[in-house]
């Protein structure tokens, strides 16, 4: 019997609450040019802190030691599958989240616009975080002249600010396939390649991104500033058990951003659209409160301003998620887990390997004794240093919801 068995023949069927808050890039470094702190070190968080005198702390390791994960195996491990098991493109998370419907064979990619230079080097990866508008109406031109390329649909959709997604319809595809991204300025866009050089299907579909190219670049060529666009985790649906059917838990997602939805949707989590900021986050779980066993809730901007390098935004984002959580807390949940899908440092202007602090809360979770929940505290916490992928077994675990192993 492996572990997961195990686990799936102690779990009970229960009535418990479980809350999982996520801030997104939470975990950074003290350095000395920010003053030895981090910035959930230098925010003022009461709401926290008085959570954190009742609860378990510690650091999650989101895949392996070293290992930097994307948003995908991040918060695949926090909903308890393994992300070396489960390896999921992004394009497929980000086609789910923006309600794309999913045919067997389809490919997909995450699309960022960015910029080019004369020669076509990457100067910005992002096109300077045009408004979403603006992303809209490029979507709209590169749709109405790109409808197929050969004998293969092409279907382009519009997510928020610069991001967009492309799926690729046809017989014949699959992926993954490697990144037209080369992940930082000043390179030109790669091209892509089979993660199998011997797999045909791979090949065709790599074919079929660099027609794409051909086809796309020159319509936003006069484009100003998003003349240029990269794409990432090219690949196919594969299959997922369902968080339900794995916890005998009835889940539900309150996120904002079309990924994070997919990634909910990607393991059967309802998801509960609408609210677009924290607090209508916690005011939209108040009122579904009875309906869920377990509540996903994302909140984005602590690694938006992570990955700005903003020391200041990103100290007032937690800040702004504190002031919000009392309203969560009217109807506080038997298990309650903050945390985040990986750490964004300031100083790294990116995602990073280092563990982020979690924070455990429930009648049997124990103090330890802590009075604020920061990265420093958590290094002491009983929780101590853990792969993300055990955190839903803890808050089952605190939620009473397994049986005793043995005699």
């Amino acid at each position: 019997m492996n572990l997961d068995e195990l686990y799936s023949e102690l779990t009970l069927k229960g009535g418990a609450k479980l809350v999982l808050l996520v801030l997104d890039g939470l975990g950074d470094l003290a350095t000395k040019e920010q003053g030895y702190l981090t910035p959930l070190e230098a925010a003022h968080t009461p709401n926290l802190d008085k959570l954190a005198k009742d609860s378990a702390q510690g650091r999650m390791i989101p895949t392996a030691p070293g290992i930097t994960p994307g948003s995908g195996p991040g918060h695949l491990g926090l909903f308890g599958y393994d992300p070396l098991e489960f390896q999921v493109g992004r394009g497929v998370i980000e086609a789910l989240g923006l309600g794309m419907e999913l045919k067997a064979g389809d490919v997909c990619a995450r699309a960022n616009f960015a910029t080019l230079d004369a020669k076509g080097i990457v100067t910005d990866r992002r096109a300077g975080r045009i408004p979403t508008e603006t992303c809209e109406k490029l979507v709209a031109l590169l749709s109405a002249k790109i409808k197929k390329i050969g004998e293969t649909e092409v279907l382009i959709k519009a997510g928020k600010e610069h991001r967009f997604v492309v799926v690729f319809r046809g017989k014949g595809l699959e992926g993954p396939l490697t990144d037209a991204d080369p992940n930082r300025e000043g390179f030109p866009i790669p091209t892509v390649k089979p993660r199998d050089p011997a797999n045909a299907k791979q090949k065709k579909m790599a074919k079929l991104i660099a027609d794409f190219y051909k086809a796309a670049l020159p319509i936003l060529a006069k484009e100003v500033p998003a003349n240029g666009f990269l794409m990432r985790g090219i690949a196919h649906q594969p299959e997922i058990p369902l968080f339900e059917d794995r916890y005998k838990l009835k889940p539900a997602c309150l996120a904002v951003y079309p990924m994070y939805k997919g990634l909910a949707q990607l393991v059967g989590m309802e998801k509960i659209e609408g609210p677009q900021t924290i607090a209508e986050q916690f005011h939209r779980y108040l009122a579904e409160y009875d309906k869920y066993d377990f509540f996903f809730i994302h909140y984005k901007y602590t690694d938006k301003a992570g990955e700005d390098g903003n020391f200041a935004a990103k100290k007032k984002a937690i800040e702004d998620f504190d002031a919000a959580l009392p309203i969560l807390l009217q109807k506080r949940p038997d298990v309650l887990a903050i945390t985040g899908d990986h750490s964004t440092p300031v100083a790294m202007k990116g995602h990073s390997w280092h563990p982020q602090p979690v924070l455990l809360h429930s009648a049997i979770s124990g103090s330890d004794k802590l009075d604020r929940f920061t990265e420093t505290g958590a290094n002491s916490g009983s929780l101590s240093v853990f792969p993300a992928k055990f955190l839903i077994r803890l808050m089952q675990a605190n939620g009473r919801l397994f049986d005793k192993f043995g005699a």
